[in-house]
Order: structure tokens, then C-alpha cells, then sequence
């Protein structure tokens, strides 16, 4: 899904990807895993993507991800998870 949208579109190419899992709060939410699986991010090569769990309800997860989105576009390394 996003590994091809990235393979075709010349303008994202060097953009990292920022996965908000919003809805943790709520029972049934996805993990990690679930989330990597349906978004087919494991097929993304040779940039960095990021999922962060969050509540916007809660304000949790949201300037966590932002930090790591500023630092990961702005010649930070990010962690590529």
C-alpha cells in the first residue's frame, strides 16, 4: 500500500513515513505488527518508517511521533521501526 505509493511518486522520493495507530485507548486496537501487516510498511526499502501508538483523546503518542517525524526529515537518523 505505502511501498507502492512511494515506488511511484518521484516527490516522496527521501520522505520518511509516520504511522499514527490511533484508537490504543480503545479495546480491540491493533499492535505494531497488525498494523505493519495491513499497511504492508515491512515492503518499504531503503527509507525510514515509524509507528506510534496513540490517543488523540488522551494527547498520547502524538508529539512523541511529531518529534520523531522533525528529527527523522531534518537529517536525524530515527530508529526505522
Amino acid at each position: 500500500m505505502l511501498a507502492l505509493l512511494f515506488k511511484k511518486e518521484e516527490e516522496l522520493r527521501g520522505a520518511v513515513a509516520l504511522v499514527f495507530a490511533n484508537k490504543q485507548d480503545l479495546p480491540g486496537a491493533l499492535d505494531d505488527a497488525a498494523v505493519t501487516e495491513a499497511l504492508e510498511l515491512h515492503k518499504i526499502k531503503n527509507r525510514q518508517w515509524a509507528i506510534f501508538k496513540a490517543s488523540a483523546i488522551k494527547g498520547e503518542g502524538l508529539f512523541e511521533g511529531l518529534d520523531w517525524h522533525s528529527f527523522s526529515s531534518y537529517g536525524g537518523e530515527g530508529d526505522g521501526r
